[in-house]
């Protein structure tokens, strides 16, 4: 089997195979299954599919860069017009939607109008959150004897509350752009733009209600509530009587859950499926660099959620809830957009197998695959490979 292929190719390729039946082709590609002993371009296949077809492509291009790119983001091909040729007749046409074609410039306002709710809900969500911040939290009764727990130092944040949306978010709008600069997909870009906003939001909405509500002390209260380290206590109720800084004991009430957490979890998180997604990481193909680069990111913010406890910033249940919080919308929210990482179809939105599906109900009978009559099949089933 071979094919003549190139890169965003204008005219149609030609590709010899075997046994064609209908059908419709979900990759990219929409290349046919050949068997681990046919050639693409001239160059044996490895796995056959479409994955061993952009094995030979990239080899026969001989370009590290683009070598590189396919090892680590496969789902990244080439547009191509293909026609299916049997024994030197064409017997058919492949087409696919070809990669740049749906840019920022082309379809961007087309697809933010699509989703206008969701921005204005994100905006709703954005102002609650920020009012959130203003309300003063349930003051909980702190005794004498409570005080043993809460005694530990109090100094800075070893990550700075700026910080966090810089590497819960910032960070993942990178890669997205990344992504998006390679393929040329609006809709992987504005879906993974839309769904870590969610999830964050979601997550600080929920974090902060939790921590206004529970007013749980955190570690260093004694420091915030006595700076002098002269604790006063009310005669009748045995409760605290602050006479520290009255932002710093504000902050003191709100330990449970921890915030820094959930936030890091919840973009850090959906990084981790998105890039699993991309990188198809679960396909069985035994590359465990492809886990090791989808883990990072969980381990980024494993790693924030532990300076918290060691700062004394938060107890390590509240470190706990924040994580549970964060991871749970991170998987809600990608999952609104993009199928599960593990699936076949997991490295692109939902969006572009839906208009992948519309694009198909709309082709001429002529885009469409022919199987080959049993006679055909015979004779290309005997012909050397």
């Amino acid at each position: 089997m071979y094919a003549n292929v190139g890169p965003q190719a204008t005219q149609p390729q030609t590709v010899y195979a075997a046994n064609v039946a209908p059908q419709v082709f979900p990759q990219p590609a929409f290349l046919p299954p050949v068997s681990p002993h046919k050639h693409v371009a001239g160059i044996p296949v490895g796995n056959g599919g479409v994955d061993g077809w952009r094995t030979g492509l990239f080899d026969f291009m001989d370009d590290p860069m683009n070598a590189l790119v396919t090892a680590f983001f496969p789902c990244l091909t080439f547009g191509q017009i293909a026609e299916i040729v049997d024994d030197g007749h064409t017997i058919g046409k492949m087409t696919e939607i070809l990669l740049g074609t749906h840019t920022i410039k082309s379809h961007g306002v087309k697809v933010v109008k699509a989703h206008i709710h969701n921005w204005l809900i994100l905006v709703i969500l954005v102002v609650i959150d920020g009012l959130l911040n203003y309300v003063e939290p349930f003051h909980r009764f702190v005794g004498q004897e409570m005080m043993t727990d809460l005694k530990f130092p109090f100094h800075g944040n070893t990550v700075p509350v700026l910080v966090v949306p810089v590497i819960a978010v910032l960070v993942p709008f990178i890669i997205f752009g990344v992504y998006y600069y390679l393929r040329k997909d609006i809709y992987d870009f504005h879906h993974a733009i839309l769904g870590i906003l969610y999830s964050v939001l979601l997550s600080g909405v929920i974090t902060d209600s939790i921590k206004d509500a529970v007013g749980r002390p955190r570690p260093n209260f004694f420091f915030r509530c006595f700076p002098d380290g002269k604790a006063v206590f009310d005669q009748v109720t045995g409760d605290v009587i602050c006479h520290g800084d009255a932002k710093i004991v504000k902050e003191g009430y709100k330990s449970f859950p921890s915030g820094h957490t959930s936030w890091s979890f919840a973009g850090l998180c959906f990084l981790s499926l998105y890039l699993s997604g991309k990188l198809r990481a679960f396909n069985r193909g035994g590359n465990v660099s492809k886990l090791c680069i989808v883990i990072f990111p969980v381990l980024a913010a494993v790693l924030v959620g532990i300076s918290r406890v060691d700062d004394y910033w938060h107890h390590w249940t509240d470190v706990f809830a924040g994580a549970l919080i964060g991871t749970s919308m991170a998987a809600f929210c990608y999952l609104q957009f993009f199928p599960c990482p593990h699936y076949e179809d997991g490295w692109a939105p939902h969006a572009y197998f839906k208009m992948i599906a519309e694009r198909q109900s709309d082709e001429s009978p002529e885009s469409t695959v022919r199987s080959p009559s049993k006679n055909e099949s015979n004779d290309i089933e005997t012909q050397p490979m």
